[in-house]
């Protein structure tokens, strides 16, 4: 049984892409089948595996011009494929305000996703809009990167409102996988402030893996590589590791 996850956060720069791309090369190394769903146009995901973003993608897929088989690239890792994005995607969002089921496009299209996949791995655009409302009707679990900041709390509220919402009206299976802490710097009080008042509250809900800042992770998608192809005996290689164990264990 496929088990489909969307990271999702409204704010930009929490890690969220990074989250996505690592955590599927790890899930694939420990034996996983994963198809990683680049839903942002900005495409940093295509790009992070080195994916061809002049090939069809989602945006031809949403919009009917081929079907899943189609639209699926492989990557660098035998285990590890990417249904890739591009700016076309940016019109989708006007194309779908149209449509009655503008929320369901996403989740209609990966129902004919391979039997033989475990994980489907969705990245969402830093918004709560149509896009990111798709990501969430179309999955299980929602996983929220949250950067090690005040200002981060305040987005997560909107956030959670947002899930709460589609809970109730447009998915109600859907479930919080988890909050994953990103960007770390243990040298700062505030880090740590912002640790121990999100675990306190969601309590099990928060993975215990913790992602540090890494230089070595904002390295390698410029050289196309996840980030245990590039270095895989840094402290984010190892982090992202554990945090697949984690999911593994608990989503």
């Amino acid at each position: 049984m496929t088990k489909i996850l969307v990271l999702a956060n409204q704010k930009g720069g929490v890690g969220k892409t990074t989250t996505a791309v690592n955590l599927g090369a790890y899930l694939s190394e420990k034996g996983k089948e994963v198809l990683l769903v680049d839903f942002d146009p900005q495409s940093n995901l295509s790009s992070s595996v080195g994916a061809n973003t002049e090939k069809p993608g989602i945006y031809e897929l949403l919009t009917g011009k081929i079907d899943i088989g189609g639209s699926i690239q492989k990557t660098s890792l035998s285990k590890l494929s990417i249904i890739s994005a591009s700016i076309n995607l940016a019109g989708a969002t006007v194309e779908l305000a149209d449509h009655t089921r503008r929320e369901f496009f996403l989740k209609e299209a990966l129902e004919q996703a391979p039997k033989n996949l475990d994980y489907i791995l969705i990245d969402c655009p830093p918004s709560l809009g149509i896009l990111t409302l798709n990501g969430l009707v179309a999955a299980e679990y929602v996983i929220i990167p949250l950067q090690c900041e005040y200002l981060a709390l305040e987005g997560l509220t909107m956030l959670l409102k947002t899930i709460k919402m589609v809970q109730k009206n447009l998915n109600p299976a859907l479930k919080i996988g988890g909050i994953v802490f990103t960007m770390y710097d243990q040298r700062t009080r505030l880090a740590h402030e912002v640790v121990q008042e999100v675990t306190s509250y969601f309590k099990e809900k928060v993975f215990r893996t913790i992602i540090p800042r890494n230089v070595r992770l904002s390295e390698a998608p410029s050289f196309s590589k996840t980030i245990n192809q590039y270095d895989p005996y840094c402290i984010g290689a190892r982090s992202y590791d554990k945090l697949a164990d984690e999911v593994l264990s608990n989503v």
